[in-house]
């Protein structure tokens, strides 16, 4: 895998968000569904994983292919941090586990994502799951634009 800037130093929240709504735009459009796009980076900058919304399967949420790729006994998710465009799910229609459940189901101690999902299809409150579970939570809206840009054929005109 790759590498870049450690998280949460200077500017590489922003530029890990970047590369999330990069990895966003791969996703096959769905009507029912956000394109998401999502990495899992360790604390020195090594990108453990990466993963788009139905990458491998039709129902694949971001979170959940990347983290399916990393190995649950890796010692560097206990420093890592998961950067996702759009904000975890804390509900889901097309599976039983939500990706805020995913990621409390790892040691990753922080996430970071740029746009706080709508209530287009579930009442998200992932960000809240994961603040109360005691992660640390950042969210990064002067990135949203991208996000809201990739997904722009599920929110019509402006």
């Amino acid at each position: 895998m790759s590498a870049g800037p450690p998280p949460a130093q200077g500017g590489a929240d922003a530029h890990w968000l970047r590369r999330a709504t990069e990895l966003s735009r791969r996703c096959p459009p769905s009507a029912t569904a956000f394109s998401v796009g999502a990495l899992v980076v360790a604390r020195d900058g090594t990108v453990l994983a990466e993963g788009y919304s139905r990458r491998d399967h039709p129902r694949d949420h971001a979170e959940e292919a990347a983290l399916r790729q990393v190995d649950p006994d890796d010692p560097r998710l206990g420093g890592a941090t998961v950067y996702s465009s759009l904000e975890p799910c804390g509900a889901r229609a097309s599976r039983p586990v939500p990706c805020a459940e995913l990621i409390l189901s790892t040691p990753v101690p922080r996430v970071v994502f740029a746009w706080r999902e709508p209530a287009l299809f579930v009442d998200c409150d992932g960000a809240e799951r994961l603040r109360r579970a005691g992660r640390e939570v950042l969210e990064r809206p002067d990135l949203a634009e991208g996000v809201r840009e990739a997904n722009a054929h599920l929110l019509g005109p402006a």
